[in-house]
């Protein structure tokens, strides 16, 4: 290559909008952006299979989830129930006793006073 000669330009190749093709340099054409691709991830944990993994490990087989799915929420459910009657059942035994109570403290009179004396007595030997 001669040094007193320019660079030889890199010349692109491009389409008219008529169609046709041309040499153009480039520096001078405008600036074609291109379209964004955007890469989204998009992670779903695995579901839990803690159970399934333990009952089918050992052998049981597939009626042991299926029992473990669907028996350990109504389990729950059911022993919940349970306490909560209970507990019900606890209260109205404590309010009655407490009325009871003092009913008897009120229409007891002296006779009432008279066998709590001797009771306090009795526990006192």
């Amino acid at each position: 290559m001669d040094p007193n000669l320019p660079a030889p330009r890199a010349l692109t190749v491009i389409q008219l909008p008529d169609g046709t093709y041309t040499y153009a340099d480039p520096a001078h054409l405008p600036v074609q952006q291109a379209p964004q691709q955007i890469v989204q991830h998009i992670h779903h944990a695995p579901p839990d299979r803690t159970v399934q993994r333990i009952a089918l490990g050992s052998g049981v087989g597939a009626g042991a989830v299926a029992a473990g799915v669907y028996f350990g929420p109504l389990l729950v459910g059911v022993l919940t129930a349970i306490a909560a009657n209970l507990a019900m059942l606890a209260f109205l035994a404590a309010v009655m006793a407490w009325g009871v109570v003092s009913v008897v403290k009120s229409v007891g009179g002296s006779d009432g006073k008279a066998a709590a004396k001797r009771v306090r007595k009795a526990r006192r030997r």
